[in-house]
């Protein structure tokens, strides 16, 4: 594998350790494992698996790297979303995968939690908005609330490298700065640098040092059963304008990517300092669910008011 940012030339089994060590050198980065978690009395880490290439790879390597010791405590949380056909497929992945792994594997869905199903919400549209923004809601509500309920100590996505500069450009596009803040304490950041909110589980993105397509190709190499798919809504969004821009930077100019974060990241710090300084309104019950929010009512309740 000829890898264009770097200028490396990796066979298979360099090309595997190369993928692992990324993933486990971001662990150590950011701090996400306490020096206090034990074997006798472990870590709870809630992953979010949907049974796509980027969450089950990162399912893979967590049970690899932490099953010996057992300081980390894994459980997978896969989630339907009602996407008829889509979903059904990657959650048939998503038990396989686990039960490989010895993994405990949770479930939920829009339909019980929300009483809402993707594809229906995306004929609707209440809101006038791409689908992935109300998909995007619901599901940040959903997995936040199960570690919640589980008393994890960390919620982790298979969000990759190409995933994590397209959120980047996203908001250096919109001028979106308080985002940017926002994006710093909640997963971008080495968590001893964060301002975690007490009443939210700590969140973090192993994967987002490795491109979308090695994601892919370790999938492959490594027998880890996957979904290649794309979410059928997929190409509404801004998301997909953005993604397709930044995919042809990367052709004509390799490395774009990692420039991306290395410089949005220092910008997303400052941004975390600067507004932690100012005068911020703090969580407070959401009205409707009662979970924390900075508004009166949370973003899930308000879409699914529009909804009713």
């Amino acid at each position: 594998m000829h890898a264009a940012y770097s200028g490396a030339h990796l066979c298979e089994s360099h090309f595997l350790e190369s993928v692992e060590s990324r993933v486990r050198r971001r662990i150590r980065k950011d701090g996400l494992l306490s020096s206090d978690a034990t074997p006798e009395d472990p870590e709870t880490w809630l992953v979010g698996l949907s049974g796509g290439k980027d969450s089950a790879v990162l399912t893979h390597i967590l049970a690899d790297t932490f099953g010996p010791d057992r300081r980390v405590e894994l459980v997978a949380l896969s989630i339907h979303e009602g996407i008829d056909e889509y979903r059904d497929e990657s959650l048939a992945v998503a038990e396989e995968l686990t039960e490989g792994l010895d993994v405990r594997h949770e479930r939920r869905s829009y339909a019980e939690e929300f009483d809402v199903e993707m594809d229906e919400v995306a004929e609707v549209d209440p809101m006038d908005m791409a689908p992935c923004a109300y998909c995007g809601v619901f599901r940040r509500d959903l997995l936040s609330e199960v570690a919640r309920e589980m008393d994890a100590d960390l919620l982790l996505t298979g969000h990759n490298l190409d995933d994590e500069a397209e959120t980047a450009l996203m908001n250096v596009l919109e001028g979106n700065v308080e985002q940017m803040a926002k994006h710093f304490d909640a997963s971008l950041g080495p968590l001893p640098e964060r301002t975690v909110v007490s009443s939210l589980v700590p969140r973090a993105k192993p994967l987002r040092d490795v491109p979308e397509k090695e994601v892919a190709l370790y999938a492959h190499l490594a027998d880890v059963p996957s979904h290649i798919a794309e979410c059928p809504y997929a190409s509404q969004s801004f998301r997909g304008t953005v993604r397709d821009l930044l995919l042809s930077l990367e052709d004509d100019h390799p490395g774009t990517r990692h420039s991306v974060m290395a410089g949005y990241e220092e910008m997303a710090a400052m941004a975390a300092t600067a507004y932690r300084s100012a005068e911020t309104p703090g969580l407070d019950p959401c009205i409707d669910c009662g979970k924390p929010t900075h508004n009166e009512r949370c973003r899930s309740c308000e879409l699914r008011l529009a909804l009713a």
